[in-house]
């Protein structure tokens, strides 16, 4: 019989509150080009989002399974550990959310997990062949998301040459709205898949379940906080990547949002929690660069790299530092 009390019962918590920040910060991904090129409301956009987020957390396991037993030895977890590892990647989500910068969650609990587990039991801990594979596609995602966006921008742009600047602005109105529903069900494909692979983790160390395999409960649950998370809603970050990158138009959203969750659907069925951030931020600078390299704000796109390259260290960093004062205050 499952038993969930203690400090199992805190992981479990801190791991559905990652999910709702996951969602919460990340609801950018999905509805910023939807709301900042005014096809639906903002108030559509969340509800929208947050329904279709749950719909793609029950698609598949296989980031699950990945984040649960690829990046860190399962025999050698605490609960303390994973309870260090996600208060850092939550308090790294919060700080990023205050800014307004669109940050990646997945490196935020890769991030996390890689520094409580060095600081429990150093380098030995870490499967190092395992988060170098993660590391490999959070950095070609994104490469990925920007040619795919500027791919499918330079095939419109020569299939509507000769159609009417008006007519072809209702037609990808509509479209747009499939492809942000797209976007979403990717999203939630993905990162729900993240903490479910946590949450299986600490249940596999606690001893209540002898397998990788993710319980039913726990796939509703993470949905669930996801789906909740992304109706609520990050405003700021909504204005930055919907408007701060580039000026859109409802046929630059949807071939941002389709070549993101192209990318992001491939990732998922092959289990590599790869960053949504990161790969709908380069999908639409690879959108907004085929009219011309200027019209993509570098100031903007700089301040979101920064965010990018501290993002790992300083949520490893911060949950180094819960781990230590966690076993002092123990």
């Amino acid at each position: 019989m499952l038993e969930l009390n203690g400090m199992l019962l805190l992981v479990v918590l801190l791991a559905l509150l990652f999910d709702f920040s996951n969602g919460w910060h990340d609801s950018a991904n999905a509805i910023a080009t939807v709301v900042s090129t005014r096809v639906v409301s903002p108030l559509v956009a969340v509800i929208m989002a947050g329904i279709l987020n749950i719909a793609g957390a029950f698609m598949s396991t296989a980031v699950a399974k990945m984040v649960g037993s690829g990046i860190v030895d399962p025999s050698t977890v605490t609960q303390q550990m994973v309870a260090s590892a996600l208060a850092g990647a939550i308090l790294w989500n919060l700080f990023t959310l205050l800014l307004g910068l669109p940050t990646s969650s997945s490196h935020a609990l890769i991030g996390g997990m890689v520094g409580a587990a060095v600081t429990h039991g150093g380098w030995d801990t870490v499967k190092l062949s395992g988060l170098r594979s993660v590391l490999e596609a959070m950095v070609l995602s994104p490469f990925f998301g920007f040619a795919i966006g500027l791919s499918l921008m330079v095939l419109i742009s020569w299939m509507f040459f000769r159609v009417p600047r008006g007519i072809a602005t209702k037609i990808f109105k509509r479209l747009q709205l499939l492809s942000a529903c797209f976007m979403a069900f990717s999203h939630g494909a993905n990162d729900a898949q993240k903490a479910m692979g946590i949450i299986t983790l600490a249940l596999l160390s606690a001893g209540q379940i002898q397998s990788h395999d993710v319980p039913g409960w726990v796939i509703g649950a993470c949905a669930v906080a996801m789906g909740l998370g992304t109706a609520a809603g990050g405003w700021r970050i909504v204005r930055t990547l919907g408007m701060g990158i580039v000026k859109l138009e409802p046929v630059h959203g949807f071939a941002a949002e389709t070549g993101a969750a192209a990318v992001l659907m491939v990732t998922a069925h092959i289990g590599l929690p790869v960053s949504t951030t990161h790969t709908i931020t380069s999908s639409v600078m690879g959108v907004g660069a085929i009219k011309r390299l200027s019209a993509v704000r570098w100031g903007v796109t700089r301040r979101i790299l920064y965010a990018w390259l501290f993002t790992l260290p300083g949520a490893a960093i911060l949950a180094s530092v819960i781990y230590l004062v966690g076993t002092r205050l123990g």
